[in-house]
């Protein structure tokens, strides 16, 4: 497994599995089967898999620990990228369907409701982790301040759960959000405690 996962096909076949959801949903838009209201549809599924790929992206560094597996680090480049292509996409959706692409309106409506804000900042955040997510970017900033600038990877993931939790909290549906909160407090919690042991070591 270890052998197969230093191949190149590892990594496509990593890639394939990312954009199947993208399919997916091209597939139910254009056979018409997305509901009585497709673009709540699409909004809510890209934002569904971003915060799904955030969670993934977050697993690889203790599932390559715990399991002794140091290829996985190379698939995070291109986890983070889906993701952020999944963000992006949510963005857009948010941005065509409920905005008409007025962005004086856009602006408007992402200062008015903080739920839309917390979800921006998330996405800005992401943006300018896939924009220096390249090895020239890493020569450019050095490794310890590219390193630091990574770290806000965990602040996005925050303020995506809080997006979500207040985008939902005028249902009163939580159910998902603490499935999502869970995960994201067991793979911050790793390494809080990871820190701490090296720190008492």
């Amino acid at each position: 497994m270890r052998g197969w996962l230093r191949t190149r096909t590892a990594w496509w076949a990593l890639l394939a599995i990312g954009l199947l959801p993208l399919c997916w949903l091209l597939w139910r838009t254009l056979t018409d089967q997305l509901g009585a209201n497709p673009a709540e549809a699409l909004i809510r599924a890209t934002g569904d898999w971003a915060l799904r790929g955030l969670c993934v992206t977050l697993a690889v560094t203790p599932l390559r620990t715990v399991l002794g597996w140091p290829e996985l680090a190379r698939f995070r480049r291109l986890l983070g990228l889906l993701t952020f292509g999944y963000a992006t996409l949510h963005l857009l959706c948010y941005a065509w369907f409920d905005m008409g692409l007025d962005w004086g309106d856009m602006g408007i409506d992402i200062a008015k409701r903080p739920f839309i804000l917390m979800g921006f900042s998330a996405f800005v955040l992401l943006l300018a982790l896939a924009a220096t997510s390249f090895n020239r970017a890493i020569r450019w900033l050095g490794a310890a301040r590219w390193q630091t600038l990574h770290r806000a990877v965990y602040a996005a993931a925050v303020l995506a759960v809080v997006h979500f939790f207040w985008m939902r909290s005028g249902k009163r549906l939580y159910g998902e959000v603490l499935v999502y909160a869970a995960i994201l407090a067991a793979l911050l919690g790793w390494r809080v405690l990871k820190r701490l042991k090296k720190r008492s070591a």
